[in-house]
């Protein structure tokens, strides 16, 4: 991975920019890519969508678990997913990496290329148009995500109502089911994540990989879902980042509904409550039919009192993920 044994701090700044840029995607919205103080993307619509994440080396990933190239990917995707819940099509990325003064030149270089990756799979014709790279103890990636809603009305999470359909795109609790993996096999004799009981595990689990953690490291967001989802009549939606059970609730209290589930396709345990699947969650009104890519799930009903989940009528508990508390301080 590493061409030499540069590293940020030996090469500097503007050295470092230089070798990165070359392998960050362009993106087909710029006006005027990377190399001013700002880029100039366009906004046919009059309009655009704008997210942005932060993603710590801790509580969001971990080095003994994942490559530069995985962590490149995984912070354009959780993105281009948010943008996408809005019903709109990703444009642009702006990216800024903070990373220890020691940090090889190659890893940031690695970085780009998930990027590059990302954004050619998932948002063809999105890519990155500038951004900022600055030191840090901790190495960070915090990306700013834009997005053309193309004439359409941006689908909020205000929307559900009682009588609509309940879907999702994506997979539902594949990534939580591979990170536990992680936590179980991944780690070495003081539970701390090890890179070397990580291959071996790997190694020897059938093909070489596992679905599970293949998806926590790389999630694959069905991002054109979004379009087709606002395109359909979608009245509610949002991306599945923290787990089914708390992401719905945040549409039902938006809402002020109560979103059932049903027990038959959506069973206890990470389909429910495990995170980091980055599918989309949306209702749409009863009879429509569902756009390609998504399944139903349940139906929304009308909050007899506080708005909540529930699960073939038994209210649901609405914990997921959560940084503050959910992080046990390791780094890995």
């Amino acid at each position: 991975m590493h061409d030499s044994d540069d590293t940020v701090g030996s090469v500097g700044e503007l050295g470092v920019l230089a070798r990165i840029t070359r392998r960050l995607p362009s993106a087909a919205s710029a006006l005027l890519g990377p190399g001013d103080d700002c880029a100039v993307v366009t906004a046919p619509d009059g309009r655009f969508v704008v997210t942005t994440d932060m993603m710590v080396h801790g509580p969001d990933f971990r080095w003994a678990w994942s490559s530069p190239t995985d962590v490149g990917w995984k912070a354009a995707a959780t993105n281009l997913s948010d943008v996408a819940a809005m019903g709109a099509r990703p444009t642009a990325l702006l990216v800024a990496l903070a990373v220890p003064p020691q940090t090889p030149v190659g890893v940031l270089e690695a970085i780009a290329d998930g990027f590059a990756a990302a954004c050619a799979t998932l948002a063809p014709g999105c890519g990155v148009v500038g951004g900022d790279l600055s030191t840090s103890a901790t190495a960070t990636v915090t990306v700013t995500a834009f997005g053309d809603l193309e004439g359409r009305a941006p689908v909020l999470r205000s929307g559900a109502r009682a009588g609509d359909q309940v879907a999702v795109a994506g997979e539902l609790g594949v990534a939580a089911r591979g990170l536990a993996r992680l936590f179980a096999e991944g780690v070495d004799d003081r539970g701390e994540p090890d890179a070397e009981r990580t291959a071996a595990f790997l190694a020897a689990s059938p093909g070489g990989t596992d679905p599970g953690v293949e998806r926590q490291r790389r999630p694959r967001p069905p991002v054109a879902a979004g379009v087709l989802a606002a395109q359909a009549g979608a009245t509610a939606m949002l991306d599945l980042s923290d787990g089914l059970a708390i992401d719905a609730g945040r549409v039902a209290r938006a809402s002020g509904v109560t979103i059932d589930l049903d027990p038959s396709v959506v069973p206890e345990g990470p389909a429910l409550h495990g995170g980091e699947d980055h599918g989309l969650f949306a209702t749409f009104p009863r009879g429509s039919g569902l756009p390609a890519g998504f399944r139903r799930i349940g139906t929304v009903v009308s909050a007899a009192g506080a708005p909540g989940v529930t699960r073939g009528g038994v209210p649901v508990s609405t914990q997921g993920w959560d940084p503050y508390v959910g992080w046990d301080g390791a780094v890995g």
